[in-house]
């Protein structure tokens, strides 16, 4: 019977084989979600190992046995945002995906434990190359996936011209939802706010 390295070390202790050791994915998991907490609680500056092991209710060896360092750690985690991505809306017109991807950006960006651990690490990425690429791979990767698809379906319809910039179409998709709750971080979306910018958006897009 193979030992887990994250079972307490108060059980009777067997002897393991090399390389037998077992990392708990609900382990993993609390202390990824720990992370976030621990971001949006205190800031990457002030967040540690400690902090992160305590609220997760575990040991600062499983932390460890994880990632060497909190750096390690906080790049994993935003690289993982990436991976997950956004759901791709199919609606079957632009306006309507437009309207359906808003709805649930807004939401992501706007919950609380995003609206402050994005500024925080985006200040942060300013000093850190590293943390720069991950959060350049996490905000711009995912959109970029979803942004794209949309745009091949528009073609399809007819609704767009072959061909367009997916660059320029990016920037106009995701920028001004971006800017308005990122970074000036408005406290609420004016009312008809998302509808007004989803025919904007798909007027330009039909521009290109």
């Amino acid at each position: 019977m193979t030992t887990n390295a994250d079972e307490p070390q108060t059980r009777p202790r067997r002897r393991t084989p090399a390389g037998a050791a077992v990392l708990r994915e609900d382990v993993t998991e609390a202390i990824r979600a720990a992370v976030f907490e621990e971001l949006a609680s205190v800031g990457y500056a002030r967040m540690s190992i400690e902090g992160i092991a305590r609220r997760a209710g575990v040991g600062k060896t499983a932390v460890y046995r994880r990632w060497k360092s909190k750096l390690h750690l906080v790049l994993d985690v935003v690289s993982a945002l990436a991976v997950l991505g956004l759901p791709v809306p199919d609606t079957g017109s632009l306006e309507g995906d437009l309207r359906l991807l808003y709805e649930v950006t807004s939401r992501a960006l706007r919950h609380p434990v995003a609206s402050q651990i994005i500024p925080d690490l985006q200040a942060e990425a300013a000093r850190n190359p590293e943390i720069a690429e991950a959060m350049q791979k996490a905000l711009r990767d995912g959109q970029e996936g979803v942004a794209s698809k949309i745009i091949a379906a528009a073609e399809q319809r007819g609704e767009l011209r072959r061909g367009v910039d997916e660059e320029l179409a990016l920037d106009l998709i995701s920028g001004p939802l971006y800017w308005r709750s990122v970074v000036i971080r408005a406290p609420k979306l004016p009312k008809g706010y998302l509808e007004a910018l989803t025919r904007a958006t798909a007027a330009a897009l039909k521009a290109l």
